[in-house]
């Protein structure tokens, strides 16, 4: 691969509050450095489709503070497949793209990595997804916004439970990890935190409910993983109903209200700490890598690590729950 003139920008997956910040400083920095801008649009299908728009300065102005993504994403079968990855290759030479700025999850950079392994155009990624479960960073683009819109919302449910002697069985995102349920469960108060992580009696709600009772508590929230072992938090809330007398129970599904509004300033910032870090990546000859942040320092972690391996919860963090609900 020869010098780099001209970078593609993607946002692929989920959209995350932050990922037009990201943008901006991708876009930014690779203007800055001599480089043309193109961005594709709907993610890989824009790939596969040639849907290309390029970039420029002034394109990125008045976009930080906004949510989504104005990239547009979208899911791609065709990507998937050998033939629709030999097209959006034939897309991208024809523009003349020399790399490609990757801002999604995990699924997002596996099909980079496949790429990349087919093909010489190097990928960089960046983490922008609300559930902060990709492995090599502490942080994900999104996440942080995500916590404070479950925080609020929480906040507000807990006045109608207390005057109404209501218990809320709160559901948040995280299919398969619970690092949004734990850190806004304890962020919010919650008498207990249910997480596909999480077995054994620290899952027993009845008997920490009975706790809080000892202390006349008028209200009782249950924050609850999409992805808990036991189903969502309307089939967790009909199962312990029968146990739960005295109380009037509830339950409140969050839904996609935790992927938008506007980015927080954390969000804001490092979203530009990770695009401009990626266009430096490119320049240095990287590809098939992530940028992330380790102890609040920019790392590189190799595609096949972020979407091989697990990232587990803080056990710091889960050992606090039972000592904070004392």
């Amino acid at each position: 691969m020869g010098k780099i003139k001209k970078i593609g920008v993607l946002t692929s997956g989920g959209d995350a509050p932050g990922m037009n910040a990201a943008i901006r400083a991708v876009t930014r920095t690779a203007i800055y450095n001599g480089l043309e801008v193109i961005g594709i649009r709907h993610g890989y299908l824009g790939m596969v489709n040639a849907n290309f728009k390029p970039l420029y300065s002034y394109t990125v102005s008045d976009t930080i503070q906004r949510g989504g993504t104005f990239l547009k994403t979208a899911r791609c079968e065709a990507f998937r497949t050998p033939e629709g990855r030999k097209t959006a290759y034939e897309n991208l030479r024809a523009a003349e793209i020399d790399g490609v700025v990757v801002i999604g999850g995990d699924g997002s950079f596996k099909g980079a990595s496949i790429f990349n392994e087919e093909y010489n155009i190097p990928f960089v990624g960046v983490p922008g997804t609300i559930d902060n479960d990709i492995f090599g960073t502490d942080y994900t683009i999104g996440y942080d916004t995500a916590l404070n819109t479950v925080v609020e919302a929480v906040d507000k449910i807990r006045d109608t439970a207390s005057a109404m002697n209501r218990m809320f069985f709160v559901e948040v995102m995280g299919a398969e990890a619970g690092h949004i349920a734990l850190y806004s469960g304890i962020a919010s108060g919650a008498e207990a935190i249910l997480m596909p992580e999480i077995r054994g009696e620290a899952r027993d709600i009845v008997k920490i409910i009975e706790t809080g009772n000892t202390r006349k508590k008028s209200s009782n929230i249950i924050i609850v993983a999409e992805g808990d072992e036991e189903g969502g938090a309307l089939a967790i809330a009909e199962k312990y109903k029968p146990q739960l007398e005295g109380y009037d129970v509830r339950v409140v599904i969050l839904g996609h209200l935790q992927r938008g509004g506007s980015p927080s300033a954390l969000d804001r910032v490092n979203a530009s700490r990770l695009g401009n870090a990626a266009v430096e990546a490119l320049l240095d000859g990287q590809q098939s890598v992530m940028v992330g942040l380790q102890n609040n320092e920019i790392v590189l972690i190799p595609f096949r690590k972020a979407v091989k391996q697990h990232k587990g919860l803080n056990q710091h963090i889960v050992d606090i729950i039972d000592i904070l609900n004392v």
